[in-house]
């Protein structure tokens, strides 16, 4: 990966690369290559560590803006975006995301991963994220991976008004937290009972639906956007696919890194850090 944004100055920075050949613009500095540098780089806030949330974004979208092509987003997807896509969840509490995206994906339970175990044990982490599966109708397959083999306990957020058959059933195989007064769950509410949980290090992984949820909300505080160097045309949805925000939100670029075509940005949320 090559670090594009922030470069590195003053008189400690490594030298400057040789004059490219004509033409050719310079090579700006090596960004972190190893999974350590890439979690040092993309560490949580110590404020989570003091009880406040910081609820980070992970997505990909293609050069016309597709968030996924025929459904799926592993099209628009590389290999250094699949390596920060497990760096990043290795660093989080829990992962939330949607039932649509669950059923779309193919979603099974985080891993424990030795690489970033002595990481996760001296933040007091479970040795594997949390899932938390947000969803109204709760139709999902009880008998996947998801809840049948997670390394912790998978919690599902709903309204309290959902349906009371689904309901039971799901409280077989996951914690089920009523997270809404109707039939779906509050975006602003699932942050706060995820906190009131010990989880202070939140990470979604969308789908659009429930990250336009949590960006109308204003709880939003960072968005690390992969863009794609592919074209996928189509009908597929933004990043965010829901109702208007009244006045756009602002944030604020924190980081740049490049691979093979691709563009790893780092957004954060305007007076958040």
């Amino acid at each position: 990966m090559r670090r594009l944004f922030p470069t590195p100055t003053g008189p400690s920075s490594p030298p400057a690369a040789t004059a490219p050949p004509p033409g050719e613009s310079p090579r700006p500095p090596d960004g972190p290559d190893s999974l350590d540098d890439l979690a040092d780089a993309y560490a949580y806030p110590a404020t989570t560590g003091a009880g406040r949330p910081w609820l980070r974004a992970n997505m990909v979208a293609s050069l016309d803006g597709a968030a996924h092509h025929q459904g799926r987003s592993e099209p628009l997807s590389c290999a250094a975006d699949m390596r920060l896509f497990g760096v990043l969840r290795a660093l989080a509490d829990v992962i939330i995301v949607g039932a649509e995206t669950v059923r779309r994906e193919g979603y099974g339970p985080a891993r424990a991963r030795k690489a970033f175990a002595a990481r996760r044990a001296a933040l007091g982490q479970s040795p594997a994220p949390v899932m938390a599966v947000v969803s109204a109708s709760l139709d999902l397959d009880f008998t996947g991976p998801l809840f049948t083999r997670p390394v912790v306990p998978t919690i599902l957020l709903t309204g309290a008004r959902a349906p009371a058959d689904r309901l039971l059933a799901a409280r077989q195989h996951a914690e089920v937290v009523l997270a809404g007064e109707g039939t779906t769950a509050d975006a602003a509410q699932v942050v706060r009972a995820l906190v009131d949980r010990g989880h202070t290090r939140l990470l979604t992984e969308g789908g659009p639906r429930l990250l336009a949820q949590f960006a109308s909300a204003d709880v939003l505080d960072e968005l690390c956007l992969s863009v794609s160097p592919l074209i996928a045309s189509g009908d597929s949805a933004r990043i965010t696919n829901g109702p208007d925000i009244a006045e756009p939100h602002r944030f604020t670029l924190s980081g740049l890194l490049e691979d093979d075509g691709y563009l790893f940005t780092r957004y954060v949320r305007a007076g958040r850090r």
